[in-house]
């Protein structure tokens, strides 16, 4: 919901080259967490501890189907 989102993250330089795919199309990066729910973040992807919350799954394809789904609307 509603109270789930953070508007104004931490800023992070990630790890990806995103602003040269921007130089040939319009674009928005996405940060989906995968957080514990209970304030504590998941660790860094490439890590010895990382395990995936299984629980976001649909929180993301639901995410992906209402772009497509407002896109395709327009």
């Amino acid at each position: 919901g509603e109270e789930k989102i953070i508007r104004n993250p931490t800023p992070s330089m990630g790890s990806e080259d995103f602003s040269y795919m921007l130089q040939a199309r319009p674009g928005c990066y996405v940060l989906l967490g995968i957080g514990s729910g209970k304030g504590i973040g998941g660790c860094l992807l490439h890590s010895s501890r990382y395990d995936f919350n299984d629980e976001v799954l649909p929180i993301g394809a639901s995410y992906w189907v209402t772009l497509v789904e407002n896109e395709l609307s327009t």
